[in-house]
């Protein structure tokens, strides 16, 4: 499917490892551009989460019925007309090609940082399901999203404002009027 008569992506799945920030920042960045969000967690069998919860990571036979749940979300809000930003890992290309699957109106956005960045975030976090040692197996498993995928790749070193500025001027968008405007323009 073409992009929408402006250009403009349907979807966009914010991806990285855990703690990378990816369910805040795609919420954000949804609540900017006026689209729907989705956290690809809610999408997992409650067997996967249960293997995580247990400090057992994923199997990729764990992971194609997740990844074609979302990708099935991603069909169904594009076909409908609309725009959604979904957080999911896609740590592999392999999986990113599921959830894509050759469209060109979905865009990945890779939230890249280092591992003891986000270490020291997994540790601050609470009540998620992921648990902080499992975090080497996804740097392990991840593959950067390479040109050929046209990612938007930005640094998480900044704040949450500043990701998201970085991130839709990567994509070329406009956010809708909101008071982020005022946010911007403070010292």
């Amino acid at each position: 499917m073409p992009n929408d008569g402006n250009g403009i992506a349907c979807a966009l799945v914010v991806m990285g490892v855990s703690g990378s920030g990816k369910s805040t920042i795609a919420d954000k960045l949804a609540e900017r551009l006026g689209w729907s969000y989705e956290d690809g967690d809610k999408f997992h069998p409650a067997s996967n989460i249960a293997k995580m919860k247990a400090g057992h990571p994923l199997t990729d036979e764990d992971r194609w019925p997740w990844l074609q749940a979302i990708a099935d979300e991603i069909d169904r809000v594009c076909g409908a007309g609309g725009h959604t930003v979904i957080a999911c890992s896609a740590l592999k290309r392999a999986y990113r090609d599921i959830l894509v699957h050759g469209r060109s109106d979905v865009r990945i956005v890779y939230l890249n940082g280092t591992q003891e960045l986000i270490a020291s975030r997994l540790a601050e976090r609470k009540g998620h399901f992921m648990p902080s040692g499992l975090l080497a197996s996804q740097f392990a498993t991840l593959e950067p999203p390479d040109a050929e995928e046209n990612p938007v790749t930005v640094s998480i070193d900044g704040s949450v404002d500043t990701i998201i500025d970085d991130i839709v001027r990567g994509l070329g968008l406009s956010a809708r009027p909101d008071n982020h405007d005022e946010a911007r323009t403070r010292p």
